[in-house]
């Protein structure tokens, strides 16, 4: 089919999606890759134990994990992006299928270190995305009541990074009565919360990685690449 009453089209760009090209890849063999962030410097930090948490569960469902530390991370900007601690940052965003984002709530949002670690990561480094079409899974904990402010927040953040943030999440109240005195979650119903999170992260990333590169293949930024190319090739000179 052709976009005949479609004045505005580029035909030779126009694509209209198949099920044989989003199904054409072999699915990858190798683990999940998951990168996991938290969003507190605190000794006891209840969004780096909620973590931990989940990437136990991740690995037990098959998948490899890492663990960022945002400890020295530099304010965004306040240092070059040649900084060790942003370097580790983006080599691990880069090195990951999917994401898991924890913060803890202050003063109604995520923290500053949460969204410090977010602010490094580019939405492009030279021809890579770091994000686009990577999955990504939220989390909050709470000092008090249940609240949602947070993944709310992460949520609009993680569609700004254009990753493919899945529907279920989980919100922890009161994090410092949920976990024992070897730093584990207790069995509740926000544990098994957490499990149903990264068991739909896994299927997820699963269903994505392999078919990523379509899913964010766009029509304006092929008509984008194709003028750009079309610039270059008819230059005058070099």
């Amino acid at each position: 089919m052709t976009p005949t009453n479609l004045p505005n089209i580029d035909r030779d760009l126009f694509q209209a999606p198949t099920k044989e090209q989003l199904f054409a890849n072999a699915p990858c063999e190798h683990a999940p890759r998951i990168l996991l962030l938290y969003g507190s410097l605190r000794e006891r930090s209840f969004s780096r134990l909620v973590v931990e948490e989940a990437a136990r569960l991740l690995e037990a469902m098959g998948a490899e994990t890492r663990i960022y530390n945002p400890h020295g991370l530099p304010l965004a900007d306040a240092e070059d992006a040649s900084h060790p601690k942003v370097q580790e940052l983006r080599e691990l965003a880069e090195w990951s299928e999917g994401m898991v984002w924890c913060s803890p709530e202050r003063h109604g949002a995520m923290t500053g270190i949460m969204k410090t670690q977010i602010d490094w990561i580019p939405l492009s480094m030279g021809a890579v995305r770091p994000t686009q079409g990577k999955t990504l899974a939220v989390m909050q904990v709470c000092g008090g009541s249940q609240s949602f402010n947070v993944v709310n927040q992460l949520r609009v953040l993680g569609r700004w990074m254009r990753m493919v943030t899945i529907p279920n999440q989980s919100s922890v109240p009161k994090a410092f009565m949920e976990f024992d005195d070897n730093n584990r979650m207790k069995p509740s119903p926000y544990y098994d919360r957490v499990v149903d999170v990264m068991e739909e992260l896994v299927k997820f990333t699963l269903l994505v990685r392999d078919r990523s590169d379509y899913l964010t293949d766009r029509y304006s930024e092929r008509k984008e690449s194709a003028a750009e190319l079309s610039k270059r090739v008819n230059q005058r000179s070099i």
